[in-house]
């Protein structure tokens, strides 16, 4: 028996854009994951809510940065200042209509 494989990326792009709260979901994983001190996990993230929502050239234009700079920004070793992150954030935020909601839980 044959088994079959998918590729994940094309299954969070789906979710993503057939699921809101999924995309929501991912957005405020990312949030937490920066903020918590797992920046790599959280830009794969990113890049991968980039791809399914947005588009890199769209994210290019929105936030005035080359398309290639946000493809490395967001690449497992890249490294957004905070500015950039911040753009990245507001133009996925704008695009799936949500707001994060920061709160601080005893460690």
């Amino acid at each position: 028996m044959k088994k079959i494989k998918r590729d994940a990326k094309i299954t969070i792009q789906e979710c993503v854009q057939t699921d809101s709260a999924f995309a929501a979901a991912l957005l405020n994983e990312a949030a937490s994951l920066f903020l918590n001190g797992e920046p790599e996990t959280a830009r794969l993230i990113l890049r991968d809510l980039v791809n399914a929502t947005v588009g890199f050239e769209e994210l290019a234009q929105e936030t005035a940065k080359p398309s290639k700079s946000l493809h490395r920004m967001l690449s497992s070793r890249g490294n957004p200042t905070m500015d950039n992150l911040t753009a990245i954030l507001q133009v996925l935020r704008k695009h799936l209509g949500v707001s994060l909601d920061v709160q601080v839980i005893p460690a």
